[in-house]
């Protein structure tokens, strides 16, 4: 009995897994902010979709520290932090040149530090329940298992596209 439920669990957990990104990893992080949507892609095979919770005040572009706004535009993964207070993070480029300019003329900070990230350090039992709203501070949260999948399939320096 014990084996059935062993084989059971296997099977469950590697069914969640995406088939595709097992073998190879993604070239593109693209994130669709109207649909909530975070898709893996390489060329133009998609491997695997999450949905996602944004900035609090998701609608347009990020421009000013505080905001709550997720960015648009296009960035790299820079790096990644195993230690991070949201469980596992993936640090997004931004700003860019044009955010910090874009800053400028409004005569504020830019912000930084947006990441792509898993829940709450001790929250992680908050699973898919966690995309009933917008909560972030502008950035892109997944659950656990899923930062977990993103983790493995995306490399630092590949490309990450923020749509509206």
């Amino acid at each position: 009995m014990r084996f059935i439920a062993l084989v059971v669990t296997l099977i469950l957990a590697f069914s969640s897994l995406p088939v595709s990104a097992s073998t190879e990893g993604a070239d593109l992080v693209l994130i669709e902010k109207s649909k909530r949507l975070l898709t893996l892609k390489r060329g133009d095979k998609q491997l695997a979709q999450y949905t996602v919770a944004l900035g609090g005040t998701p609608v347009g572009p990020k421009r000013c520290i505080g905001d709550s706004k997720t960015p648009e535009g296009t960035y790299r993964i820079i790096g990644r932090n195993s230690k991070s207070a949201f469980y596992r993070s993936l640090k997004l480029s931004y700003p860019t040149k044009e955010d910090r300019e874009n800053a400028k003329r409004l005569g504020c900070s830019p912000g930084g530090d947006i990441m792509i990230h898993g829940l709450p350090n001790g929250r992680g039992w908050i699973g898919a329940a966690h995309r009933q709203m917008d909560w972030t501070l502008g950035c892109i949260a997944v659950t656990n298992s899923e930062i977990d999948e993103i983790w493995k399939f995306v490399a630092d320096g590949t490309a990450v596209q923020i749509k509206p």
